[in-house]
């Protein structure tokens, strides 16, 4: 309840497998955050406070991918308990970089990385929420924009739909003046390929985009890819740069699964 005892709807900030940084963006906000908090009752954040209170909640905001069979089992009862539910980041909405196990040998990459696999328990495969549940709105990015997951929550709380752009990143480019990488020092730059979101900040800064915001909407990954080749980048070099943070995303997985036939 506010002050004034109206009800304030309830926010809840839920982790899977990840790696906080999309919970940070959101601390990051800082002074944004008090002025949000006055509106909504931050029910459950354990990023934030270690005091949390139990559904229903208004808006879920739900970041990592699904790992465990624990795992699988929780986002169930959050959907559940959740009027809303959005998915923020990589992990959330396509399974991240540990979704580069799906298509490998799962026992043979536990006995590499930990020294004694035997008693790790996960799933074969890391999976996005939506693979689980209903989601109804997501924001993409490695970590996610602050200002973006601000914007949902606002027009959320103001009962129309969340607006983020779909379009790629070369666009930001455009209005930002910045020099096309691609074009002028044949870097593989997934721009034209990825979604815009923030702000075109590897391009400005002269290195190449690497993907971190996932597909645009209805890219063609294959035209660029052939592109890439045409500038001398090899095949392997190529399926490589699309088998970054959203190497499990379709358009991604599927380009970079052929230019690894083709390799072989």
């Amino acid at each position: 309840m506010s002050a004034s005892g109206v009800r304030r709807p309830r926010l809840a900030v839920h982790k899977f497998a990840s790696c906080d940084g999309c919970q940070l963006q959101l601390l990051n906000l800082e002074d944004e955050l008090l002025p949000l908090a006055e509106r909504v009752e931050i029910a459950h954040f354990l990023e934030a406070s270690s005091h949390v209170e139990p559904g229903p909640w208004d808006v879920s905001l739900v970041e990592g991918s699904v790992t465990t069979a624990h795992d699988a089992e929780r986002i169930v009862h959050i959907r559940e308990d959740s009027a809303v539910l959005v998915t923020i980041g990589a992990c959330a909405t396509a399974g991240g970089v540990q979704a580069l196990r799906n298509d490998a040998d799962l026992e043979e990459w536990k006995a590499h990385v930990y020294p004694e696999p035997r008693w790790l328990e996960t799933l074969a495969t890391s999976t996005p929420i939506s693979a689980h549940v209903k989601v109804d709105h997501e924001i993409q990015g490695c970590p996610v924009s602050g200002a973006q997951v601000l914007r949902v929550l606002l027009r959320l709380l103001l009962g129309t739909q969340p607006d983020l752009p779909v379009h790629a990143v070369c666009i930001e480019c455009k209005r930002r003046g910045a020099t096309c990488v691609l074009v002028t020092r044949s870097l593989p730059c997934l721009g034209p390929v990825t979604r815009a979101g923030c702000g075109a900040l590897c391009p400005a800064l002269g290195r190449d985009c690497y993907g971190c915001f996932g597909p645009a909407d209805d890219p063609n990954p294959e035209a660029l890819a052939a592109q890439l080749r045409r500038l001398g980048h090899s095949a392997a070099d190529v399926a490589r740069r699309f088998r970054g943070i959203y190497n499990a995303a379709t358009p991604f997985r599927r380009v970079a699964g052929a230019l690894e036939r083709e390799h072989d």
